[in-house]
């Protein structure tokens, strides 16, 4: 699926992390064109002496969104997949600890994003910017700080960007005043943003959403096998002219 020929690489990293004793973590993405063979994945984690699995349903934000319609498993594929995974754990034990990640589309709460804005989360891009989530430069509004002119205390504690969307302040209805928020802080900014255009909006994964329609219709049409679907897109793959294209898409229309 990265549309680059590295298998036998990432193999050969495998074997040096086990020739030197380091403990080492598999994670694989699961989407609707891998996820019926879970069982092989789960047996290649142990073959290649693997401690923990974590089998990732695709998130679909950025390249992910673009391509949902290609890369969101059914419900059935769901079930099948957890029953699989649970069957392997009784089987393997401590063998190895393997984690399944629910695409949140299948859920009526967002999760927690990131444990929340600027909570525990920090990374620093090539180019020296600072970010509280990987995927946060999407939102244009917000002038993020480098660490190139900022030391990383005064990023955390004081910049605009990383206080924007901290605690409660900032949130609109439905979150505002529901006796959930605590637990979700409103789900994902960026996934708020790409779907419904205002990154403080309730994410859309939220059944109180007003735009929770767009999740509605996208698990919907993961329901349809390929072969029956009126139109199958094909894959977009990144490069960079692409990713000099990309940016979120507008609300009420569908990435092509």
């Amino acid at each position: 699926m990265s549309h680059t020929k590295t298998f036998a690489l990432k193999r050969k990293a495998a074997d040096l992390i086990q020739a030197n004793g380091w403990p080492m973590v598999l994670n694989c993405v699961v989407h609707r064109l891998n996820i019926d063979y879970i069982d092989k994945i789960i047996e290649l984690a142990v073959e290649l002496g693997a401690e923990y699995l974590e089998l990732a349903n695709s998130q679909y934000y950025s390249w992910a969104q673009i391509n949902r319609d290609g890369l969101m498993p059914s419900r059935e594929q769901l079930e099948r997949a957890e029953r699989i995974t649970q069957e392997y754990r009784e089987k393997l034990g401590d063998k190895l600890r393997i984690f399944f990640v629910v695409p949140d589309y299948y859920e009526t709460r967002p999760k927690k994003c990131m444990n929340g804005w600027g909570n525990i989360f920090l990374t620093i891009t090539p180019d020296g910017s600072a970010l509280p989530c990987h995927t946060a430069k999407m939102i244009k509004h917000l002038e993020f700080p480098s660490v190139k002119t900022m030391d990383i205390k005064s990023i955390w504690y004081d910049s605009h960007a990383f206080n924007h969307y901290r605690g409660d302040a900032w949130m609109k209805e439905p979150c505002k005043t529901c006796p959930e928020k605590a637990k979700d802080l409103g789900g994902c900014r960026c996934q708020a943003l790409m779907l419904t255009g205002d990154a403080a909006n309730a994410d859309p994964v939220c059944d109180k959403s007003e735009h929770h329609q767009v999740v509605i219709d996208a698990v919907a049409l993961a329901q349809i096998p390929d072969a029956q679907r009126v139109q199958t897109k094909p894959l977009v793959f990144r490069d960079p002219i692409n990713s000099r294209k990309l940016s979120p898409a507008p609300a009420d229309t569908t990435p092509a």
